[in-house]
């Protein structure tokens, strides 16, 4: 059970200190950021001692439940190591890729909409930030150039 909560710790600290739209601390953030950079060697270390345990407990009781609790502990320990390789915030923030864009003069934004502008040479492109603020980046060409808007 140590194994398991300490396995679930590591995957579940970090989500929800770096959620979106949360205030983080500078400590907590900071700890969090260090367990998604240094958590593979813990849960490699947690999954070898759930399996180790498992397997004395399975040689020395002979009863069956408290050897499927183990066998569910250990493939949850070995699932939260799989996990953490998951980088949740690609999945969640992926960038724009197809963007329907419209002339200023047709585009359907508020005066007082916030957009971010961007102009290369002659040309220029407006992103607005409703639309931004759940992606964080869009990738485009403007003016035959590569570029990434993103706040």
């Amino acid at each position: 059970m140590l194994c398991l909560f300490l396995a679930l710790f590591l995957v579940a600290y970090p989500l929800y200190v770096i959620r979106p739209f949360r205030y983080q601390g500078a400590r907590e953030l900071a700890f969090a950021l260090s367990i998604l950079r240094f958590r593979l060697i813990p849960h490699i270390l947690l999954a070898v001692l759930a399996g180790a345990l498992l397997v004395w407990l399975w040689r020395t009781h002979l009863r069956w439940l408290p050897r499927i609790f183990a066998l569910l502990c250990t493939f949850l320990v070995v699932g939260c190591a799989v996990l953490s390789r998951v980088n949740v915030y690609e999945l969640m923030f992926h960038p724009l890729t197809r963007i329907n864009f419209s002339p200023a003069s047709k585009a359907k934004l508020d005066g007082d909409e916030e957009v971010i502008a961007i102009q290369v040479g002659s040309a220029a492109r407006a992103y607005p930030i409703r639309s931004m603020s759940y992606h964080h980046i869009v990738n485009d060409v403007l003016a035959g150039e590569p570029i990434v808007a993103t706040y």
